[in-house]
């Protein structure tokens, strides 16, 4: 598996994640800490213009998802 299929694999992770949960991932619960983290350090890479461009694009999508879910209580 190369590194582009690993990154669409986490990508496709928490898309299902955030559809099934109707949150993001908390930093909060070890479960999810890893999703949480591949996010904060993908939007670092994001806003110091490092990340390919068909990443861009889905990343993207992926921040619009996160959008609707950003104050979402996760211990409801």
């Amino acid at each position: 598996m190369n590194q582009d299929a690993k990154w669409l694999a986490k990508y496709n992770e928490i898309m299902d994640f955030m559809a099934e949960n109707h949150r993001r991932p908390s930093k909060y619960n070890l479960e999810e800490r890893n999703n949480w983290n591949w996010w904060r350090h993908t939007q670092k890479q994001l806003n110091a213009g490092l990340l390919k461009q068909e990443r861009v694009e889905l990343f993207n999508k992926l921040l619009e998802c996160g959008e609707k879910y950003r104050r979402v209580n996760q211990y409801v």
